[in-house]
């Protein structure tokens, strides 16, 4: 699905080597116009250290905070990008270690922010969200594509292809856990995510970098 808009996906290694189902790496292969980075400091990084110093690019980082401009509310137009490539870079990581990969890249904590206030709740079933307002790295290019087409700054062509890959990935992960031929898969099924508790303090679940997003 062709965008205007270049995604990049910066992972941690731990996302590459332990998450089988890491929504980011599904993002990348739907995008021709992403990348996928793996580490845990970019200063040094080549690649990502020629997109942040190419002139003809504006770059941004997704991440919530007050100092973040939120595209839902238009607070990005095509004349802050005065003609140029919009980049986007996103953190695919549990919080902690998104945070500690921020704090290990000052190129990265000087790049504008962005945001967006979410249109729906987080669709993940297979996962459990830390908090309401938490969305998954797929999701999350779903909800910034929405808000870039409303803007006028990309072309979102086929915004169910994105969430129906995401249900597949789920359907396919939930009848592996019930197939009784399966030993060592899971020891349960999936139980619904209405009655799971929700921890505010569990740092150290996987989060597959879910992205606390303010509403307002």
């Amino acid at each position: 699905m062709p965008t205007r808009t270049r995604f990049v996906f910066l992972m941690h290694p731990k996302e590459y080597k332990e998450e089988k189902a890491g929504t980011g790496r599904l993002t990348h292969l739907c995008l021709p116009n992403s990348e996928l980075h793996m580490g845990t400091a970019f200063d040094g990084h080549e690649r990502v250290q020629v997109l942040i110093a190419d002139p003809a690019n504006h770059c941004a980082l997704v991440y919530p905070g007050r100092e973040a401009r939120n595209l839902s509310k238009g607070e990005l137009t095509a004349a802050d990008l005065g003609g140029k490539q919009l980049v986007v870079f996103l953190l695919d990581a549990t919080w902690p270690l998104a945070r500690k990969m921020l704090r290990l890249s000052p190129s990265l904590q000087r790049l504008p922010r962005i945001m967006f206030t979410p249109t729906a709740p987080s669709r993940y079933i297979i996962k459990q969200q830390p908090q309401e307002g938490c969305l998954s790295t797929l999701e999350a290019v779903h909800e910034l594509l929405l808000v870039l087409e409303k803007g006028g700054l990309d072309r979102y062509e086929r915004p169910d292809q994105l969430l129906g890959i995401f249900d597949r990935m789920q359907k396919f992960q939930l009848e592996c856990a019930a197939d009784p031929n399966r030993p060592g898969y899971r020891r349960n099924r999936y139980s619904d995510p209405a009655e799971r508790n929700k921890s505010r303090g569990d740092s150290g679940r996987r989060r597959d970098n879910y992205l606390k997003l303010p509403g307002a």
